[in-house]
């Protein structure tokens, strides 16, 4: 393979604290209680349970107890996809979405329809159409289900949540593309505020879960709210989620190496407000490696423009046409662009230090699995000395050799 020096690595753990929440059931019939449902949905009215393409653990459980309280009134719950486009561009794919995340007719005991048509319920104040799922349209309440995080584009006081899902996940592809098509001339906040006042009129929103994820991406806290009150506590809870949400140690990276990236684990498959990737980020990471996709993914490498290498056996696992259609959706051409394209993991690292002109006692390489799994990091011998003494952070094991399988792939230091 030749001779490339690498620099040796110290295995790091982080600790985070943070609660989580472990009987989900409970949380959510306690948090649904305050809200006096009962009041607004009648025994026998349709209620469309919304919930999203991201792999939020225990969102089966979530969205299982929200069906079984709308059962306890006596309504008629069902699921309804509001993912965008993230589906893959048609029902059937959509439903394979949630099946993985243990969404099922079956597993749920209610319907799920899914649909890529819309129904247009109105126009904002800048003209552009507000569309919603004709399934969630039709039905007599909508809930909607959904975490609360940094958006790995959109800034603001509001970005991934309960009404992005309102937005460009119940506006299936049709909405997606819109949306994003608007984001060229107005900003992400001007539209959500126009936006708003013709969503609370003119649909039939009953309610809210809002999903805060701690640190370990176990669930923080769950908030049910009113949809009158969706615009007052997002950018509250966004905070908390900012707060409880894990972050690399480091802001100064030469190479960050990440195992894997899926559309599971980010809506760009690695969250760039990790990789440094996200405008106006106080993070430096000159270059980005990434290794493989998740199967999860199935082909929809979104994201993969934004890293610096890759490697063949990604490449050779997308699909491209849901690739091209999620980046079409988005209206974005960078994030779709295949980075240079190596063979090996091997040829990649040795072509990124040669660029670098790396020196190995002060390279400051960084090494994650994927950017949700920050608990245990490696980290190379130039990180050590700013890590040393930092509060939560344990040195596990090191100085360790970078080494390589036959194939010339790494060899984890996380096994």
């Amino acid at each position: 393979m030749g001779m490339m020096q690498l620099p040796p690595i110290y295995l790091v753990r982080q600790t985070f604290e943070g609660d989580e929440i472990t009987d989900i059931p409970s949380a959510v019939f306690s948090e649904l209680k305050k809200l006096e449902l009962s009041s607004r949905i009648r025994p026998g009215e349709t209620v469309a349970v919304a919930t999203g393409s991201r792999g939020i653990r225990g969102i089966d459980r979530i969205v299982k107890s929200v069906i079984d309280a709308l059962k306890e009134l006596g309504a008629r719950p069902f699921i309804v996809p509001a993912m965008g486009s993230h589906g893959g561009g048609t029902a059937e794919r959509q439903r394979e979405v949630l099946a993985r995340y243990g969404i099922t007719e079956s597993s749920m005991g209610c319907d799920i329809r899914s649909s890529l048509d819309v129904t247009v319920i109105g126009s904002t104040d800048l003209g552009i159409d507000v569309v919603m799922d004709v399934h969630a349209a039709e039905a007599d309440h909508i809930a909607v289900v959904n975490r609360i995080k940094p958006h790995t584009r959109l800034s603001g006081e509001i970005e991934s949540g309960l009404l992005k899902m309102c937005m460009i996940g119940l506006g299936n592809q049709r909405g997606a593309q819109m949306y994003h098509r608007a984001f060229e001339k107005h900003s992400w906040m001007k539209i959500l505020r126009t936006v708003v006042p013709v969503l609370l009129e003119r649909s039939s929103l009953a309610f809210g879960v809002a999903i805060v994820q701690n640190a370990s991406e176990g669930i923080g806290r769950l908030v049910a709210l009113r949809p009158e009150d969706f615009l007052a506590v997002e950018p509250q809870l966004l905070k908390e989620a900012r707060e409880m949400m894990a972050t690399l140690p480091l802001r100064d990276i030469d190479l960050l190496i990440v195992d894997e990236m899926g559309k599971e684990i980010s809506g760009t498959g690695m969250d760039t407000t990790i990789t440094g990737r996200k405008e106006g980020s106080e993070m430096r990471v000159t270059r980005v490696f990434v290794r493989d996709l998740t199967e999860k993914s199935r082909g929809n490498a979104q994201g993969i423009g934004l890293a610096d290498f890759t490697t063949r056996r990604l490449v050779d696992k997308i699909d491209f046409s849901l690739l091209y259609l999620n980046s079409q959706t988005a209206y974005r051409t960078d994030t779709c662009k295949v980075p240079m394209t190596q063979d090996t993991d091997y040829d990649a690292l040795r072509v990124a230090l040669d660029m670098d002109a790396a020196r190995p006692e002060s390279y400051r390489l960084v090494w994650i699995r994927n950017t949700l799994d920050l608990e245990r990091i490696a980290v190379s011998q130039g990180c050590l000395e700013e890590l040393k003494g930092r509060e939560g952070i344990e040195v596990l094991k090191g100085p360790l050799s970078i080494t390589f399988d036959d194939g010339g792939n790494l060899l984890s230091p996380f096994s």
